[in-house]
């Protein structure tokens, strides 16, 4: 059997998740409508799903990412196998959640006897899972062997520089004597809930709830926490493009009141990078049309030959090649991509940046070379960065402070180096152990 990388898009969103595990066992067992349904509880019971009857009837969109990973396992191993092919099973999953996975993984590895083929570009995961490595590079294995060898002893130099190329920093502390930039005060996102014929409100969804947050020029305030902690929708609300109550500040100047027609002057100073290169690039627009979709909207006296020139340069700004405009998205790679929705937040020269989970569509070595791209761009034209993320090793690479969501509220913050060194609540330990115990491969190799 198989898990595949992104249970979003390999689970079916029109069928419940009762009909597609029991799929697989009236196809292959031949089991009853009765039996099958027994077997699917059963199934879900064993991967850790809380309360499966519940979970019977529901739609993959209705489930969490954790939760729709242990809904493709518990389809893995519905017919039992002898041997379970995990696709990045962990890749878009949030650290404390990649945790209880692998760890499910590796109970239900040793309760049923099977052999497991881990592919991942995630060093952290297969030093605590795997027992022998095989190390590709353009489809040839380079190098292979015990898991202990391997990575104490790499005698290939693509293995050596796999093993270094965690993302690395050390940002200074937060200077505070810098001009703000974005501040709030008390901010609220709160989305209703309805129900009834009538439709009315009978409760809130509370995305953010009473956050505040100065975020200063030339600085990195990382937001972290687990899926669904409010941090995209804290960052969507800052840049004014969801409804939101309390004060926001643009360089000293309210903008919680102005309309949308007052916000797009506005809007060439604020930018956004998403997590998805794949996704957030039009398939239909060569990169030179998509990186000068901005500068049409903001700045239409520029002539067509100029507008060429800016994308040129912003282009060459993030290490691509400016005659390479006339090519589509798909001609890139995954980093190169991400690259390419950087020179588009970059063309309009901005002042502050939404960066969402920009790196961790990426493999090791790209995401470094990611960092210390916006690392550059940042100390060149002075930007602020509201860095979201879950993964704890960028974030702790690129962060001058940090605040910590869940559930909405902000449970701590404070310099990077202190939240790092000297956590003070409980949930940020868990995410921090949860992180370091996957990210330890990096340190033991590097002191091997």
């Amino acid at each position: 059997s198989i898990i595949f990388q992104e249970p979003m898009t390999s689970l079916n969103p029109l069928h419940t998740i009762e009909r597609q595990v029991g799929e697989i066992l009236k196809l292959h067992r031949g089991l009853d409508d009765k039996s099958a349904r027994a077997r699917v509880l059963e199934l879900l019971h064993k991967v850790g799903i809380e309360q499966p009857e519940k979970r019977l009837a529901a739609y993959p969109h209705e489930l969490s990412g954790g939760q729709r990973q242990r809904v493709m396992i518990a389809m893995a191993l519905a017919n039992e196998p002898e041997l379970l092919i995990a696709d990045e099973p962990t890749t878009a999953l949030d650290v404390t959640i990649q945790a209880q996975i692998l760890q499910l993984l590796a109970d239900l590895q040793k309760e049923m006897g099977m052999a497991m083929l881990l592919i991942t570009h995630d060093l952290g995961i297969v030093r605590r899972m795997a027992e022998r490595v095989y190390v590709m590079k353009s489809g040839e294995i380079v190098e292979e062997g015990r898991m202990e060898e391997v990575f104490t002893n790499p005698q290939h130099p693509y293995t050596r520089h796999l093993i270094n190329a965690e993302p690395k920093g050390d940002p200074p502390k937060a200077d505070d004597s810098r001009p703000v930039v974005v501040e709030t005060e008390d901010l609220k996102v709160w989305f209703p809930i309805k129900a009834g014929l009538l439709r009315r409100t009978v409760d809130h969804v509370k995305a953010v709830d009473g956050l505040s947050l100065k975020l200063r020029a030339g600085q990195t305030l990382g937001v972290v926490g687990e899926s669904g902690s409010g941090k995209t929708t804290l960052g969507l609300a800052l840049l004014r493009l969801i409804s939101s109550k309390g004060p926001i500040a643009y360089v000293g100047r309210r903008i919680d009141g102005l309309t949308q027609k007052q916000m797009r002057p506005l809007r060439k100073e604020m930018q956004i990078v998403f997590q998805d290169p794949y996704g957030s690039l039009s398939p239909r627009l060569s990169i030179g049309q998509i990186i000068e979709e901005g500068l049409v909207i903001q700045q239409p006296q520029l002539s067509y030959d100029e507008c060429r020139a800016k994308v040129g340069e912003a282009l060459r700004e993030v290490g691509l090649d400016p005659d390479s405009q006339d090519r589509y998205p798909h001609e890139f790679s995954g980093g190169q991509r991400q690259r390419i929705a950087i020179a588009r937040a970059m063309v309009l020269g901005p002042k502050f940046v939404m960066l969402d989970e920009p790196t961790s569509a990426l493999d090791m070595s790209v995401q470094a070379q990611i960092v210390d791209l916006l690392r550059d761009l940042q100390r060149k034209h002075d930007l602020a960065y509201l860095f979201i993320s879950h993964d704890l090793k960028v974030v702790r690479a690129l962060c001058n402070y940090v605040i910590v969501m869940r559930n909405g509220r902000v449970v701590e913050e404070g310099p990077a180096e202190e939240i790092f060194s000297n956590p003070q609540q409980d949930y940020t330990r868990e995410l921090l152990a949860a992180a370091l115990n996957l990210a330890v491969t990096e340190k033991t190799a590097a002191t091997g």
